[in-house]
């Protein structure tokens, strides 16, 4: 319990100087002293800030995964998933514009991927599309997704996601529907 305990004040003290500051300037002293702990005790958790980061984007990950909900669209369960990224920009701002960046990036991605996966098999019970096709028809909208919040990002975040992700689902609305009917006649290029 006190272990758990203990990773979660170092996680939040970490996300804390973060909305504040550039990885590069967080150091662990200053961690441990906002966490009245040793630095030795930091360093019995984690091998080093970056190490940190992992686990926060991890444990975030985690919790999207548990929360998913077939009743949602994907739009709203793509919103919910990046909901630490909406609570937290300056975190995500000071994490792109570091070297930790590719980080980011996978996060970002294995949510979309998850997002999007789990909306389209939900889509295809009534189509029965093969499995290739829906494998392609996700993957093609976690890439579309995971460029989209990282050009948000890259563009200091001043639209409302959620705005922009509505507005992107009524734009393509019906395209996963229709995409998984052609993909009944069609085969792929690879056997």
């Amino acid at each position: 319990m006190a272990h758990a305990y203990t990773k979660e004040l170092i996680r939040q003290a970490f996300i804390e100087c973060l909305d504040k500051k550039p990885i590069a300037a967080i150091s662990v002293k200053e961690i441990a002293d906002r966490c009245e702990i040793s630095r030795n005790t930091f360093y019995y958790y984690y091998q080093d800030i970056y190490a940190v980061l992992s686990d926060i984007f991890h444990m975030e990950l985690e919790k999207v995964l548990g929360q998913y909900s077939t009743t949602k669209s994907w739009e709203e369960s793509f919103i919910q998933a990046t909901s630490f990224a909406l609570e937290h920009r300056k975190c995500i701002y000071h994490v792109y514009h570091s070297m930790q960046r590719e980080e980011l990036e996978q996060y970002l991605y294995n949510i979309s991927g998850d997002v999007m996966q789990r909306f389209v098999l939900t889509q295809n019970e009534d189509i029965g599309a093969p499995e290739y096709a829906c494998k392609v028809i996700a993957a093609f909208y976690q890439g579309a997704l995971t460029q989209m919040v990282l050009q948000w990002v890259s563009t200091d975040m001043k639209e409302n996601p959620a705005d922009l992700v509505r507005y992107i689902g009524t734009l393509f609305d019906g395209n996963i529907e229709a995409s998984l009917k052609r993909g009944l006649y069609t085969r792929p290029l690879v056997s």
